[in-house]
């Protein structure tokens, strides 16, 4: 314990990783990959101040939309962001589960989990 410990002990404090990268939270985020196709859970926040991509709670991925529950709006406005961000079409977004309720399990055609990952970390905000 005696000499230069304290030497040794500054890189290791040093961030190793960008400032934007935030590899724990999106580790966080469960995705299922089935024939061609990634699937994972949202947590949607109609009538939020803003439309964007929260970060990651409880496994699912948060998202704030704008739009009421009322009509499929806020469904219609998920797989509208949820195309943008994935850079897929509209009618690759599936709701599987959860059409009338916040919790809802989503199906992206044409996306690899660590494709979706990454470009849903560089969404949030």
């Amino acid at each position: 314990m005696d000499g230069p410990t304290c030497a040794t002990m500054g890189p290791s404090i040093a961030m190793s990783n960008p400032p934007n990268d935030l590899p724990g939270e999106w580790d966080r985020l469960e995705i299922s990959e089935r024939a061609g196709a990634v699937r994972f859970a949202v947590h949607v926040r109609p009538r939020s101040s803003r439309l964007t991509v929260v970060g990651v709670r409880d496994g699912a991925l948060d998202v704030a939309l704008m739009a009421p529950p009322a009509e499929g709006a806020a469904n219609e406005q998920l797989r509208k962001l949820l195309a943008r961000v994935l850079e897929v079409s509209r009618r690759d977004v599936n709701i599987i589960v959860g059409v009338a309720s916040r919790s809802k399990l989503v199906e992206i055609n044409g996306i690899t989990p660590d494709v979706a990952k990454e470009l849903l970390s560089k969404a949030k905000r």
